[in-house]
């Protein structure tokens, strides 16, 4: 299964952060929390940034674009396979960042992917 990263990780049921942490545990996907509030989502902690991860397949992203920069390092660092940018977060210049280290960048809605099966 994808190991997945939630990069803006939420503990608040409106986001659809949290709504996607429970749909990934639910269809049995293993998950990484990470944000800048303490808590638990889907049953695991919320981390900050820090050391990247080495063995994710897929970031789902839930920061805004004007807030990434600060991330972009640790994205490329972590090396997944792709990079979802959910609605709200497209980003051209970090989609950029990810074709030149051969990273994939798709603009869609996780949630979506996994009610079609196209995740």
């Amino acid at each position: 299964m994808k190991k997945t990263l939630i990069l803006g990780a939420s503990t608040n049921p409106a986001r659809y952060a949290y709504l996607v942490a429970n749909k990934l545990v639910r269809k049995g996907y293993p998950i990484v929390n990470v944000g800048r509030k303490i808590g638990k989502v889907a049953g695991v902690e919320i981390e900050p940034m820090g050391t990247p991860h080495q063995d994710i397949d897929t970031i789902t992203l839930y920061v805004g674009p004007q807030n990434q920069a600060p991330y972009f390092d640790y994205i490329l660092n972590t090396h997944p396979k792709r990079v979802i940018f959910n609605p709200g977060t497209e980003n051209p210049e970090l989609l950029a960042k990810l074709e030149e280290n051969g990273i994939e960048g798709v603009e869609a809605c996780t949630l979506v992917m996994l009610n079609t099966g196209q995740y």
